[in-house]
């Protein structure tokens, strides 16, 4: 990392806890000759990146190949506000991936990625929610990436003012930003008598991680 390098991070643990944050990734490749970004939900178990489709789904069937692909996630923690025009900015935390995808052929291990997946969307729902089919997981392709060679950058706090603006008689200073979750809002075939569960009641996404690899363990 070459540009604002102080912002770089290398251990393992801020990267995985930027993931396991985060709910959408952009996937970059080149399809065809032209380059595609697309994005899409994701799980991470231990160093793997798990994504998922329709087995038609041209993308996936690119990545499947072996194509090299670039694999991103955001989360934008505030906006900053300079005395500058120049010196205004987002505070963030991302992570990139670069590497080659493997098609999930195995039906345990497709399983487990499709239930990671639904967890890491809402922790706890994997328990309620009906697993896939034979027929589902057979409609359905994973491909994984390693998180072998990655990435976070994350900048925090407020502007970088020059001197000779520092004077300068206007506000200045970051507005934090979160993710905050509505009140939830029940299926129209939803049985009244059928509460939410606390997991949907309580949701919230923020910086402390689920324990990807311990769950992966225990819901083998």
């Amino acid at each position: 990392m070459r540009r604002l390098a102080e912002r770089g991070h290398y251990e393992r643990s801020t990267i995985h806890s930027i993931l396991d944050e985060g709910l959408v990734c952009h996937v970059g490749f080149a399809g065809s000759g032209s380059p595609v970004v697309i994005p899409t939900a994701y799980a991470r178990l231990g160093d793997l990146v798990y994504l998922h489709g329709a087995v038609g789904n041209a993308a996936l069937r690119a990545l499947g190949t072996g194509a090299p692909a670039c694999v991103t996630v955001t989360l934008v923690d505030g906006l900053v506000l300079a005395r500058s025009a120049f010196h205004h900015s987002l505070n963030y935390r991302s992570v990139v991936i670069f590497g080659r995808a493997t098609e999930v052929t195995d039906i345990e291990e497709k399983g487990t990625a499709l239930t990671a997946i639904v967890e890491h969307i809402v922790p706890g729902r994997a328990a309620d929610a009906r697993p896939p089919t034979d027929a589902e997981l057979r409609a359905t392709r994973v491909v994984s990436m390693s998180i072998s060679e990655a990435s976070a950058k994350v900048r925090v706090g407020g502007p970088n003012d020059d001197p000779e603006d520092r004077s300068r008689p206007v506000w200045a200073g970051h507005v934090p930003l979160r993710l905050v979750a509505d009140v939830p809002v029940a299926d129209r075939d939803h049985p009244p008598t059928v509460p939410p569960p606390r997991y949907v009641r309580d949701y919230a996404r923020g910086p402390e991680p689920v324990d990807r690899e311990r769950w992966s363990v225990q819901s083998r």
